[in-house]
């Protein structure tokens, strides 16, 4: 398996891993810092997948948006009621 750390996680997670014997790299080796993923370059399909896929959201799963693709992927999640 290898992973890949995204800008918002210290660089030190990749000692981190490898020390549990996990190969990863930081997005800062690989990528540039100001990549575009602000909301001007990717904003509206948020807003899109985010209406299209709202019950499955409700239900646990985990959306993935990248300019190129919408990715769903329904996890073993459930909300809980109260007194749960």
């Amino acid at each position: 398996m290898k992973l890949l750390i995204d800008m918002n996680l210290s660089p030190k997670w990749c000692n981190f891993l490898a020390d549990a014997g996990v190969e990863s790299s930081h997005w800062s080796t690989v990528g540039s810092y100001d990549a575009p993923d602000s909301p001007e370059v990717i904003g509206g399909r948020v807003i899109v997948a985010l209406g299209q896929m709202a019950s499955e959201l409700h239900e646990g799963a985990l959306l993935t948006i990248d300019p190129n693709r919408t990715r769903i992927t329904v996890l073993p999640l459930r909300i809980l009621g109260k007194g749960r």
